[in-house]
């Protein structure tokens, strides 16, 4: 009887979060608007730092945090500082980093303080394009938007022609 009393309460939590963050999409359009051109506006700065070789500005958008989660083809990564390494051993160099590109961005609230973001990602590079999408969850800090889950794939190179 426990067992059920947990799953109806757990299928409660969740119908519960839906509706939250259902209604938070229906809410005014000015919330929705300032949240994200808010965010918007951290993707674009991390994209200029990028584009200017200064991965550790680049990390400005994320949450300075041993909490941070990274998931990535290698698998998880925790915490703001090995995320930081990761970047830097992968994209040692201007070559390997080439220039950033997000597009077709969906930003999706999940209450005031809370967003989901979609997009797909492209690094034109002498040394051969790559790109593909990411998912990540950005929370509201007193000095910001910050993702604090990563979550990035990288497209074959065949589908990168399309992009």
């Amino acid at each position: 009887m426990a067992k059920g009393k947990a799953i109806a309460a757990g299928l409660g939590f969740l119908a519960l979060c839906g509706f939250a963050a259902w209604g938070a999409t229906q809410g005014t359009t000015l919330q929705a608007t300032s949240q994200e051109t808010d965010i918007r506006s951290v993707l674009t700065t991390q994209q200029s730092e990028w584009n200017k070789g200064n991965i550790r500005a680049f990390m400005a958008g994320y949450w300075n945090s041993p909490a941070l989660t990274f998931a990535g083809s290698k698998g998880f990564t925790h915490g703001w500082q090995p995320v930081l390494e990761r970047y830097e051993k992968t994209y040692a160099d201007r070559t390997a980093m080439g220039t950033l590109d997000f597009s077709e961005l969906e930003i999706r609230p999940l209450g005031p303080d809370a967003a989901l973001v979609l997009g797909h990602w492209h690094l034109r590079r002498h040394i051969g394009d790559i790109g593909g999408i990411f998912t990540l969850v950005m929370r509201k800090f007193p000095d910001g938007w910050k993702i604090i889950h990563d979550h990035t794939t990288q497209s074959p190179a065949e589908t990168l022609s399309s992009m």
